[in-house]
């Protein structure tokens, strides 16, 4: 009888293939118009694709991808412009200053730099440590260590918004690919606070658990497999024990909790089995991939 994690390691190969046949797939259709098409009002759908064509990147070596990536962070420069000492706005309107657009600008920023030639690097380090020295000072990271929501744009301080565990998540990843891409650990020493204090406030009995409605929100129900991938990444540069448990039992958690007899996941994963949506499978699967190997 095979293991779970055997199941799993299976699984992780057979969605390398067919996320790269996606993406060829995917690009094929998208004009490279509008760098490929992939540019709208929001800076975090923005550097989302971003993330998304670096990964497709990393699984087939086409540089077309890389290259579509480069000229989306191109853009997303532009949102550099609030009136708080720095960081990027969420949107083309200048209506918010949001936690993920910041937090995505970095990691597309640390990424790009660990992957271009060296004498193509730009100025994405830069970049990223700029972004990471405004938002580390900013007060988006609360008196517990966690990070909310958002900026307040006529105060400039913390507006005390949800503590949603992407955006936990993004930051954990972003960190842990600049410290990469400089080999300053200072970073992951930011990193490993931020996590610690995620995973003594968002967690239920150690599975991690999303403030709100996470059945009625489909959008909020893909946060936590948001937050695992981050972990994984930071555990990947800089394992920890702690971050490997944690991992695994959230994986086992699901398998054994928040399965129907299709084999499809709801939105909690302690159980029991909510209202199952793409978003909640989606994410839960990002659980059980974040716990293959290690």
């Amino acid at each position: 009888m095979l293991t779970t994690a055997l199941k799993l390691g299976i699984a992780d190969r057979n969605y390398e293939k067919a996320a790269s046949d996606v993406a060829k797939t995917t690009y094929s259709k998208a004009p490279r118009q509008n760098k490929g098409g992939w540019l709208n009002e929001y800076y975090d759908d923005e550097g989302w694709w971003a993330l998304c064509w670096i990964a497709a990147y990393d699984l087939t070596d086409n540089t077309d991808y890389l290259e579509t990536a480069r000229s989306i962070f191109d853009d997303m420069v532009n949102a550099w412009s609030t009136p708080c000492d720095g960081g990027v706005w969420w949107d083309k309107s200048k209506t918010q200053i949001a936690a993920i657009s910041n937090e995505l600008f970095l990691s597309v920023a640390a990424h790009l730099a660990s992957r271009v030639e060296r004498s193509n690097t730009g100025d994405y380090i830069s970049w990223a440590e700029k972004e990471w020295d405004y938002f580390s000072k900013s007060g988006i990271i609360n008196g517990k260590g966690t990070v909310n929501d958002g900026i307040d744009i006529k105060t400039c301080k913390n507006n005390n918004a949800a503590v949603l565990t992407y955006n936990q998540g993004v930051i954990l990843g972003g960190l842990a690919e600049l410290a990469h891409a400089t080999g300053d650990f200072a970073y992951l020493d930011s990193a490993h606070d931020i996590a610690n204090a995620a995973l003594l406030a968002l967690t239920d009995n150690g599975i991690l658990t999303e403030t709100g409605g996470i059945e009625e929100d489909t959008t909020l129900a893909m946060f936590k497999g948001i937050f695992v991938r981050g972990l994984r990444r930071l555990y990947e540069e800089s394992p920890r024990d702690v971050y490997r448990d944690f991992l695994r039992g959230n994986a086992d958690s699901v398998w054994g909790n928040d399965r129907d007899g299709n084999g499809f996941m709801g939105p909690r994963w302690q159980g029991p089995l909510g209202m199952v949506t793409s978003a909640s499978h989606a994410s839960a699967v990002d659980a059980l991939v974040a716990a293959v190997g290690i």
